[in-house]
């Protein structure tokens, strides 16, 4: 790591960042931000120095988001466009199975991982042996993954999906029947919106969960014009409570172009954070549950991971090849 001198907010510090906390000062306090620039500082020469990129979740803090991300966006965006930079190291602020497709897509790279904590409840809640049995218990019927899942899944499914192209994912199978996994309510909420039959597994991601319809309607007692806006990992109830149900990235879009006066993203709560820096005429009502995944990667940990280029994400060869097919198969995909 750098000396500690090295990462004071000196004047040179502040003048080279000074653009860059514009883009988030309606999020980041003013009093946190000398903290923050050293590191962001720190970084984004680094980044240069390495020819190294960062893609960040959209659930990550506003300092990682605004601060040092070169590539931002959903689970669909990051893996898309992983494979269109030309830079020699790539860092994942997200989540293991983020990174693995990251790899999967640019296996000639160095693929970072900054954060050896960063999983997944919902990609630990299935494994490849469960998918063999779901296909022994349904003989011919094709399987759909959730990105959200690992790199050992990814290899014994037929095609992955994210939240924002699952319907159009299933449909592109031209069958009566699916399975799909491992999130339930992403399932059910898919099986809404097609006449496929989903066959669900029972995978919940730990942080929209914790949501309730009751929570949603508490909020609306409270807080007036209030526009309601869920992710489909979200409980059914709560989705029969929101006003509009998308992707990470449908939502996002949905303030850009509705431009609501008041609304509540139920989802991860940095991601409201940063909608809110690009949205001053909206204000944000925050039931704030956070990811604790996401949240092990930090600047000092990208800054580390930088320096060392360590942890790296590996995948065997044989492993990365079946994987790589199924997330294929979803890029190949063409939008409705």
């Amino acid at each position: 790591m750098p000396e500690v001198a090295e990462l004071a907010y000196t004047p040179a510090v502040a003048a080279a960042t000074a653009p860059i906390y514009e883009r988030m000062k309606r999020v980041v306090p003013a009093i946190e931000w000398p903290f923050h620039a050293p590191l962001v500082h720190a970084i984004n020469e680094l980044k240069r120095e390495r020819n190294a990129v960062i893609l960040a979740h959209n659930y990550q803090t506003p300092e990682i988001f605004h601060g040092v991300a070169d590539i931002v966006g959903d689970s669909l965006a990051l893996a898309a466009k992983a494979t269109q930079t030309d830079a020699d190291v790539i860092v994942l602020a997200g989540v293991h199975f983020m990174a693995e497709t990251a790899k999967l897509l640019n296996p000639a790279k160095t693929v970072l991982i900054p954060s050896r904590n960063a999983g997944c409840s919902l990609a630990d809640s299935i494994t490849a042996a469960d998918v063999r049995l779901l296909r022994e218990a349904h003989p011919g019927v094709p399987v759909v993954a959730y990105v959200n899942t690992s790199a050992e899944v990814k290899a014994e499914v037929d095609i992955c999906c994210t939240s924002g192209n699952a319907v159009e994912v299933v449909e592109s199978l031209g069958v009566d029947r699916v399975i799909f996994l491992p999130d339930e309510y992403l399932a059910k909420y898919v099986a809404t919106q097609t006449k496929v039959e989903i066959i669900a597994w029972k995978g919940h991601c730990e942080v929209h969960e914790r949501f309730t319809g009751a929570e949603i309607e508490e909020f609306r007692r409270r807080f007036d014009r209030l526009t309601v806006i869920a992710h489909p990992e979200c409980p059914p109830d709560v989705l029969g409570a929101a006003d509009f149900v998308g992707s990470t990235a449908r939502m996002i879009d949905f303030v850009g172009n509705e431009k609501p006066p008041r609304v509540l993203m139920v989802t991860e709560c940095s991601m409201s954070d940063n909608v809110a820096a690009a949205s001053p005429e909206t204000e944000f009502v925050r039931p704030c549950n956070l990811c604790p995944h996401m949240k092990t990667v930090t600047l000092s940990s990208i800054l580390e991971s930088l320096q060392t280029l360590e942890p790296r994400v590996e995948i065997p060869d044989a492993l990365a090849a079946r994987a790589r097919r199924s997330v294929e198969r979803m890029l190949a995909v063409k939008p409705k």
